[in-house]
């Protein structure tokens, strides 16, 4: 029969027993000398991590408000994340509580823990990955678009079945009046295709609870759910199908005008309370944009990015928006376009950037990977779109979305070897990369960072959980990064900041630490589209980081001021809290 526990500790701690065994102790001078050589073997591994030289140059501050962090999340992993610390909850889940466990599930607990307060007070610098519709609280969005003069909804197909409902496409938009005064309910059979409804009359008379049931409905088809958000089984096609039904029904409310400013104004506040002073937002532009009381869109997108601008300047220029370092965008279309379209699409890029320069940070292609173009069938028209800039006089470098894929060695995984060839400057998600050796010493050599979304890769089912996102493997080698948010509004995280991201990554990895999100966070910054550079002077501004002459060099100082302010606070909050815990265990 096999030893109990306890026999096994009562044999292990039996001096007499290990004597006559022969067992050495961990006291003897060559199991320490073989603990020495395994100590210094880990120490000269983490040399290669990209975050090595941030730890190393640590203020005393910033170092003793680290290990306070790291005991903090020690202990929360032992009291926290076990189904004994709250037996109710733990009886109403079917599973087991765990660190780093997946990401819906832990979300409402995460938010209780000290260390959820201390994250949510970080300075995180800037958000470069963040797709401008998907960063807009729906509930919020939901109750604007009831209070605002003039909306109405209609649909491709009557609205009528329980299938209609949960797949039939259905967009908000401004009328000034309607053309048909009796119209049939939107609910039923009779409905005509495309005809518009008021939105409130619509919300009053839907069949499954009325104006209540009616935001549930829609808040569940602009989102994924909690349930569907688990249900992996179900593979990557299905939820990207999900994802993607999302934005014409979101970007239908959020580009009339005077939605799309209260949402710039809101998304920039619920930033800054997160400790994001900059963000290189992304959109696609195929919505329809129109100005407050007209019922005819916008031709082009240049009246768009006027208002976007005034909007975040008008933030900036308030008292509770002065710390807010500014926004630019980086125009996207979808990968799965054709060339015509494609071109298209560039050509209105370079229009209205050589009118607001100072807003259009860059270019990519968006869409799931999988199902998209691959950037080598693109290149024909990335060459012209290049070629082009330089004839307008812009400068409009590329920001690619790559390797955001489970293949390995297919043409999706593959886009990483594109966006490398053609000089991409940052790539988005790049959750491949850690399967190709060349293309990471390559990428280090040139200084692109990775701008990586671990909640995104997990709810679009890349990863199972942050436990096994591949970012760990990336950061051990020495490849810079930063973390993102991606599509927040949609994906679960129900705020616009990135707190629920770095928490994640904090809890769930050994390894990063308080230095090591410190150091995340400082990437962001170096890596910010403040403005038009070429790629030498890019390059040059990267390398130089805090010592340079430039914005960039500005900026990495205040982000730094307020990194030493921050460990300030954790060690006058928490230092005295975590001494005693310390003392209390060891007596």
């Amino acid at each position: 029969m096999a030893d109990t526990e306890e026999d096994w500790q009562s044999q292990s701690t039996d001096g007499v027993w290990e004597a006559e065994e022969g067992v050495p102790h961990l006291n003897d001078q060559f199991i320490q000398q073989y603990l020495q050589g395994r100590e210094a073997l880990i120490a000269q591994e983490k040399k290669q991590r990209s975050d090595y030289a941030f730890r190393q140059s640590l203020s005393p501050m910033a170092a003793e408000a680290s290990a306070i962090v790291s005991r903090i999340r020690d202990e929360e992993r032992l009291t926290v994340w076990t189904g004994e610390f709250e037996d109710g909850l733990a009886l109403n889940f079917d599973g087991n509580f765990y660190p780093g466990m997946m990401f819906s599930l832990a979300k409402e607990r995460m938010q209780g823990t000290r260390l959820w307060k201390i994250v949510r007070k970080m300075p995180k610098g800037s958000l470069l990955h963040a797709h401008f519709d998907a960063t807009v609280d729906v509930n919020w969005l939901i109750e604007k678009a009831f209070s605002t003069n003039g909306m109405h909804i209609y649909s491709t197909a009557p609205l009528s079945s329980a299938a209609d409902l949960a797949n039939a496409s259905f967009q908000l938009t401004y009328r000034s009046s309607l053309k048909e005064t009796s119209v049939a309910s939107i609910w039923t059979e009779a409905y005509r295709s495309s005809t518009i409804v008021p939105l409130a009359e619509a919300a009053d008379s839907f069949p499954n609870g009325g104006r209540s049931g009616f935001v549930s409905w829609l808040k569940d088809r602009c989102t994924i759910t909690s349930e569907e958000s688990i249900e992996h089984h179900h593979g990557v096609n299905a939820i990207w199908q999900k994802f993607m039904s999302t934005f014409p029904i979101l970007g239908s409310i959020i580009y009339y005008e005077p939605i799309f400013r209260a949402s710039v104004q809101r998304v920039c506040q619920e930033l800054l309370d997160d400790g994001v002073r900059w963000v290189d937002w992304r959109a696609m532009f195929e919505f329809q944009y129109r100005r407050e009381g007209c019922d005819v869109p916008e031709e082009g997108y240049e009246e768009t990015i006027r208002v976007l601008g005034e909007e975040v300047e008008k933030f900036k220029s308030t008292e509770k928006g002065k710390a807010f370092w500014g926004a630019r965008m980086i125009w996207t279309t979808a990968r799965g376009f054709d060339k015509r379209r494609i071109v298209e699409s560039m050509k209105q890029c370079i229009e209205v950037k050589k009118v607001y320069p100072h807003l259009i940070a860059g270019f990519d292609l968006v869409g799931q990977e999988d199902l998209g173009r691959p950037l080598k069938d693109v290149t024909p028209e990335l060459f012209w779109f290049r070629k082009r800039c330089v004839e307008e006089g812009v400068e409009i470098p590329f920001f690619f979305h790559a390797g955001e894929c489970l293949g390995d060695g297919d043409d999706t995984d593959q886009n990483l070897f594109d966006a490398v060839l053609l000089s991409t400057r940052r790539i988005g998600h790049g959750f491949s990369l850690y399967k190709h050796p060349l293309l990471i010493d390559m990428i280090k050599e040139k200084k692109i960072l990775i701008e990586s979304c671990p909640i995104s890769n997990e709810v679009l089912r890349l990863s199972n959980s942050i436990l096994s996102n591949p970012l760990p493997a990336l950061l051990s080698r020495g490849v810079p990064v930063a973390l993102c948010n991606d599509d927040p509004a949609i994906l679960g995280q129900g705020s616009t900041g990135m707190t629920h991201d770095f928490w994640q990554a904090l809890q769930g990895w050994e390894n990063l630490g308080l230095e090591g999100l410190g150091a995340l966070a400082e990437n962001s910054v170096r890596w910010s589209c403040f403005e038009d550079q070429s790629s030498r002077e890019w390059i040059k501004d990267i390398k130089e980081g805090s010592f340079g002459h430039g914005v960039r060099a500005s900026r990495m100082k205040e982000w730094s001021v307020e990194w030493e302010r921050f460990c300030q606070w954790i060690v006058m909050e928490y230092g005295l809290d975590t001494e005693s815990d310390g003392e209390d265990e060891g007596q």
